[in-house]
């Protein structure tokens, strides 16, 4: 999946919290959001709040299908409200697809 792709996918997916999400997908979803905030943060501080709010809903969507993909729960994104526990969903986002199906009953992403 290319850059392209991967927004039109997760903007596509607005509220989707089921399913899975590949690396790729979820990683060029994260540089687009950077570069959004970036852009936005040069505009102002009203611009930026405005875009950080518009992108929340499809990174925590992208997020939990990108978990899935691992055999884990969405859920497991409330570590984020720890700090640390950044680090411990830093490690899975970047873990290799499971190829075996998972408890949300889909097939691994080709």
């Amino acid at each position: 999946m290319d850059f392209v792709q991967a927004i039109k996918s997760c903007l596509g997916q607005y509220a989707t919290f089921s399913g899975r999400a590949s690396r790729s997908e979820y990683w060029w979803f994260f540089l687009f959001q950077v570069l959004v905030m970036v852009a936005t943060g040069i505009l102002g501080d009203v611009i930026n709040g405005l875009a950080s709010l518009a992108l929340l809903l499809p990174a925590l969507a992208v997020g939990t299908r990108r978990l899935h993909d691992i055999g884990r729960t969405g859920w497991w994104q409330l570590l984020l409200l720890t700090g640390i526990g950044f680090f411990v969903l830093l490690y899975w986002w970047v873990q290799p697809t499971d190829g075996a199906s998972n408890s949300y009953g889909e097939p691994p992403a080709a």
